[in-house]
């Protein structure tokens, strides 16, 4: 057992290495020398743990996705149900904000993982892992719409989607500089015009009563 803890968590210190590289100097900056040299092992035994410097890019790919969605295993989808108006609008911002940059963990896991979408246009080995983590994302967002009874959650779950994409791209890169508070706005403002709202007094009054 000792030994098996001490596996993992060499492995796990090596991925937050390369987390921390791919932070720094971006995907064209890791290599294992470096990722070795980060994580205070040699060479020798980062290539124990990981093959080859693709199985380390993969792995490292695939563990923003297994983080993301372990946190939102913390949000059962039946919790939404009969919820509406700005309950609702708690309860799917909340959610949704597990996928945006508003933390230094969260900031880190975007930056990771928009390195590796870049790197997927062009590279292969990439595509499964990056493509999964879009479905599970698209599913997770539809059946969550899908409880709230939002109308057509297909389409605005594309639109959140898009939404997010942009305010992660924002957010993590020159090309603008939105802050959290900002990202949690903007998400909030798009969420109210689709979340249905709460029945009033006069909503449930009998016609004509």
């Amino acid at each position: 057992m000792p030994a098996r803890i001490d596996l993992e968590q060499r492995r796990k210190e090596v991925i937050e290495a390369a987390f921390r590289l791919l932070v720094a100097e971006g995907f064209s900056g890791l290599s294992l020398r470096k990722v070795a040299a980060e994580s205070g092992l040699n060479i020798g035994s980062v290539r124990y743990y990981f093959d080859d410097h693709r199985n380390l890019l993969a792995t490292a790919a695939a563990e923003v996705g297994d983080r993301i969605g372990r946190r939102l295993t913390c949000y059962p989808t039946g919790a939404l149900a009969g919820l509406t108006g700005e309950p609702a609008v708690d309860a799917l911002q909340e959610r949704l904000e597990e996928l945006l940059p508003i933390d230094e963990e969260r900031r880190v896991e975007s930056i990771v993982l928009t390195e590796f979408i870049v790197a997927a246009r062009v590279n292969p080995i990439f595509r499964p892992v990056t493509e999964q983590m879009a479905a599970d994302m698209r599913q997770v967002i539809t059946e969550t719409l899908r409880v709230l009874k939002v109308p057509d959650r297909a389409e605005e779950a594309e639109r959140i989607i898009a939404l997010m994409g942009g305010l992660v791209l924002d957010a993590v890169t020159p090309h603008g500089s939105l802050g959290a508070e900002r990202l949690r706005a903007t998400l909030r403002a798009h969420l109210r015009t689709i979340v249905p709202t709460a029945p009033t007094a006069d909503d449930a009054r009998p016609v004509g009563g």
